[in-house]
């Protein structure tokens, strides 16, 4: 299918999808400014650029008024600045979850010792970062791409990047296997005018392009020479002999469903946020913490003292009272008691405290995770790695459902990656030898080393583990070789390194140290 015809509205998605998608994103950028422009403007337009509009809408009671104006999108009235406070939970919840899933990287495992080699080098320099971004954005906006990219320019061999789900136009088989996908970028913005490039991947080839157009239009083509960017990029690249059925891309969901987007074409595949259904709860969280602050500004203390008590400064210069911040004066009759009042008012900190955490803890359990993992117990008592999985338990279910999902994409990528060292298209590319590689995701809370040498000292005097299985329990992070040299050193340091040579086979067969005459022992 080659790149979109000129005219064609864009993007080219449903406009609930690419709604949600950009209520996504402005909660994921934790920027005030971005909520209060989307959310003022969510119903009139996608566009991000520009100033906000209040509506008619807006000031209207009832359902409809509610829902023009969600908090963010609230008006604000003439002659005040903007007061609205924001809590960037969100953006917490989808670094959280990036951190569980990546803060230790996935292993990826093969047979053949030079692409293992090879396969670590990738995640030394650089797939770990990668990894770790795809996982927030991911977890913000439903899904995360990764893709092969090469710039000799750069760098004399591929890499592994990534893009985020509210650039890309994918297209599903059978509701959840990614066929092939179109990548947009913003080159230019000047007024209404949107230069965008284009980049399609279908299995074999990667195709790009260059329109002019609007900021809900494609436009016209351009030639890809006339921007800096993409002069060196050809129109169609036929991938190597051996990938024509392959992808340089794999998409890696959040969630194997999107329940709000199942009469939707083509959006079975998507996966959805850990935002979705707690929209609702983050914009009530702001509008408290933004009341929490008003009750403060409002609760300064007042010392209310009558008129005359006031000191002239002369004719025309007014009257002052000693402390200008905390006076406030009245008009009283003289005929009235003259007297000074002092005036506090009340913050409502333990109510508004109160309300933001049952808020928050709807949100991180909507998202699947829980509340301990959020929690700061920098103070508390040390905890071992069981308690700390027993209080997190939802958590780490929530964490190994996502792992399973990562699994595909990331040996995908990683198998795609390895065709392209193997096809000869890059000087100086390490000698590989193409396999899927096993991904296996690392336990993300260990035991203390305390904890574990009291497991492994139990296990020895129960007779219940051998030495190389108690040095796999002490070190998981080893691989086999230096786990194989640990053991080797720790019998020969026992005086246990020369096995029964019966048991080995030394001396031949099991039965070669019984008589074979059937006299038994002494005969």
């Amino acid at each position: 299918m080659p790149l979109p015809s000129e005219g064609t509205a864009w993007p080219p998605i449903d406009p609930a999808i690419r709604s949600d998608m950009e209520d996504w994103a402005a909660w994921f950028s934790a920027n005030p400014d971005r909520l209060a422009y989307r959310y003022s403007n969510r119903h009139r337009d996608s566009a991000r650029y520009g100033p906000a509009h209040n509506r008619p809408s807006q000031y209207r009671g009832g359902v409809v008024g509610r829902m023009a104006r969600w908090f963010w999108g609230e008006p604000t009235p003439l002659g005040e600045k903007r007061a609205n406070l924001h809590m960037p939970l969100a953006r917490d919840i989808a670094r959280t979850s990036s951190d569980l899933l990546y803060s230790e990287p996935p292993a990826l495992k093969v047979e053949h010792t030079g692409t293992q080699e090879v396969l670590e080098g990738l995640l030394n320099t650089g797939l770990k970062r990668t990894l770790i971004a795809a996982g927030a954005a991911g977890s913000a906006l439903g899904g995360a791409y990764l893709r092969n990219v090469w710039d000799t320019d750069i760098s004399p061999l591929p890499w592994i990047g990534r893009v985020r789900a509210d650039n890309a136009i994918p297209e599903f088989a059978h509701g959840e296997k990614l066929r092939a996908v179109t990548f947009w970028t913003v080159l230019e913005i000047d007024g209404q005018k949107v230069v965008r490039h284009l980049e399609r991947h279908e299995p074999g080839y990667v195709l790009h392009g260059v329109y002019e157009g609007t900021t809900d239009h494609l436009g016209k083509p351009r030639a890809l020479t006339d921007f800096a960017a993409t002069k060196d990029l050809p129109p169609v690249r036929q991938l190597p002999a051996g990938m024509e059925k392959r992808l340089l891309v794999a998409y890696v969901p959040n969630t194997m469903d999107a329940p709000d987007w199942d009469d939707l074409p083509g959006a079975a595949g998507l996966g959805t946020s850990d935002f979705q259904g707690a929209e609702t709860f983050l914009s009530a969280i702001d509008e408290t913490y933004t009341s929490w602050m008003r009750d403060i500004r409002l609760a300064r203390s007042r010392i209310i003292v009558p008129s005359g008590y006031l000191q002239s400064n002369g004719p025309g210069a007014g009257a002052l009272w000693e402390d200008r911040e905390v006076f406030a004066a009245m008009n009283i009759p003289p005929t009235e008691k003259q007297e000074i009042t002092l005036n506090q008012f009340v913050i409502r900190h333990e109510e508004h405290r109160a309300t933001i955490e049952e808020l928050a803890g709807k949100t991180v359990r909507n998202a699947g995770y829980s509340g301990g993992t959020f929690g700061d117990d920098s103070d508390g008592p040390a905890v071992t790695a069981t308690e700390i999985k027993a209080r997190s338990a939802r958590s780490m279910g929530t964490r190994a459902r996502k792992s399973e999902l990562a699994m595909p994409g990331i040996a995908d990528i990683t198998e795609s990656h390895l065709m392209l060292l193997a096809s000869g298209l890059f000087h100086g590319a390490p000698s590989v030898e193409v396999q899927r590689p096993n991904v296996e995701f690392q336990d993300s809370v260990q035991d203390d080393i305390k904890t574990l040498a009291e497991t492994s000292a139990l296990m020895r005097q129960a007779e219940a583990a051998s030495t190389d299985t108690l040095v796999a329990l002490l070190h998981p992070d080893w691989d086999e070789d230096r786990r194989r040299a640990e053991v080797d050193g720790i019998l020969a340091e026992s005086g246990r390194a020369v096995s029964d040579p019966v048991l080995t086979g030394a001396e031949g067969d099991a039965d070669a140290g019984f008589p074979s005459d059937g006299g038994g022992f002494g005969a």
